[in-house]
Parts: structure tokens; C-alpha cells; sequence
């Protein structure tokens, strides 16, 4: 039963990262590497986070202390990433296989964010999910049943909302619409703090409007990358 559990949260969590990394991601290096430097670029702030949380020993016990640093250093980071990205697109559409990396100005904010937002899952759930084998499973006495599933709901929920970011992130500073990047910094920290509820078992006050947020930045990205009803509707048509 616990094995069956881990695999099941496994693949709630990791399964469509897993799959938009093999149909988008694998078939190109430099894609690879993009996604490796931001995955990258994730553990650094993780670091720097860590060390501030470490060097402030009164509000070392203040989660809320810790994640306020977290997500600031993970927007720097992502910052980071969209100037290293726009200095080296030239040179890395030159050495692309396909010769079509860069085509599209926000691809490889695509790929970064997945990059990001992956590490961040494995980190929030890899020991989620080992203590999900056993011995023994929450729900009998003491905890509850929902606490496995629910973290790996929100995993994938962070997963894809990283992704997303990195998209309207890097096309607020294309446009210099700055109202972009403030969506992108309000709805991290807000979707965080909710996090915060599952602590008291609130599960459905913080899944619930996490994914009523991803809905609304999945469809903000979905336009920025030049979507509209149109493109959705031939996206699901078959291809000749």
C-alpha cells in the first residue's frame, strides 16, 4: 500500500513535468542545458536563503522569516536568469542543433521556468515522498490520509506556476510592462503564504485558490506567448 502511494503521488506531482520535458525539452541540448543553468540558479538562491535564515538566529523559528527571503531571492535569481538568457541568445540559437532555439523570445523562458520550478519540487517533496513508503501511513492514528496527496498537489501546482512565471516574467521586461512583474511577485508570495495552511491541516483553503491562481497565470502566459481562442482551438485539431 505505502509503494502504491508513492508511486501514485510521484506521478501526480512529476508526471506532466516529466512529460512537457520529453515532449519540449529532451529533443534539443542547448534546451537541456537552459533548463540545468536555471534548475541551477534555483539551488543558489536556496543557498542564500538558507544562509540568511541561518545567520538570523531570533527568527530562525518564524517559517514565514524564511520564506519571505526564499521567494525574494528566487525572483532575483529568475531576474538573473532572463539577463543571462537575453546576453547569450545569439550565440546559443548558433550552436542549437535545429538552429530554431530563440525563434520564439519567450521559449526559452519556458524552458527556464520549468527548469526552476522543478528543482523547487524536488526539493518541497523529495522527502514527502520517502516517508510515503512506509512503515506504516498516516490516517490511523494521529495526521490524516490527505496529507501525502495534498503535497503533491501543490508541488505540481508550484511546478507549473514557475513555469508560467518565468513566461510572463520575461515578457513584462521585453515589453517593460512592469504590471506583469508584479503578478508574477504577488501571486508567489500569496500562493506561499497559503501554503502555510496546510500546517493546520486547512487543505482545501490553500489547494483551492493555488489553482484558481495557476489558472489565471497559466492563461496571462498563455497570452503573453501570443495565444489566442484560435491557436487553443487548432492546438487540439489533428495535424495533418
Amino acid at each position: 500500500m505505502t509503494l502504491a502511494e508513492f508511486f501514485s503521488c510521484s506521478l501526480l506531482a512529476f508526471g506532466a513535468p516529466i512529460v512537457m520535458f520529453a515532449m519540449t525539452v529532451a529533443t534539443d541540448p542547448v534546451r537541456i542545458i537552459i533548463m540545468i543553468a536555471a534548475a541551477f540558479g534555483w539551488l543558489l538562491s536556496f543557498l542564500l536563503s538558507s544562509l540568511v535564515w541561518y545567520a538570523v538566529v531570533p527568527l530562525r523559528s518564524y517559517l514565514v522569516f524564511g520564506m519571505i527571503f526564499a521567494i525574494i531571492f528566487q525572483e532575483l535569481f529568475r531576474y538573473g536568469m532572463y539577463l543571462l538568457l537575453r546576453k547569450t541568445e545569439a550565440g546559443l540559437k548558433e550552436i542549437s542543433e535545429n538552429h530554431e532555439i530563440g525563434s520564439n523570445k519567450l521559449e526559452m523562458a519556458y524552458v527556464s521556468g520549468l527548469g526552476f520550478g522543478t528543482m523547487s519540487g524536488a526539493f518541497a517533496l523529495v522527502n514527502v515522498l520517502a516517508d510515503s513508503i512506509g512503515p506504516g501511513t498516516l490516517g490511523l492514528s494521529g495526521g490524516t490520509e490527505y496529507f501525502f496527496v495534498t503535497s503533491s498537489a501543490m508541488t505540481l501546482c508550484m511546478i507549473l506556476l514557475n513555469t508560467f512565471w518565468s513566461i510572463i516574467f520575461f515578457s513584462g521586461f521585453d515589453e517593460k510592462n512592469y504590471l506583469k512583474i508584479l503578478w508574477v511577485i504577488i501571486s508567489h508570495f500569496f500562493v506561499s503564504f497559503l501554503s502555510l495552511l496546510n500546517s493546520r491541516e486547512l487543505y482545501a483553503a490553500s489547494i483551492l485558490p493555488s489553482y484558481i491562481v495557476l489558472m489565471i497565470t497559466s492563461y496571462i502566459a498563455f497570452r503573453c506567448a501570443g495565444g489566442s481562442s484560435k491557436t487553443f482551438i487548432q492546438s487540439f485539431s489533428a495535424r495533418s
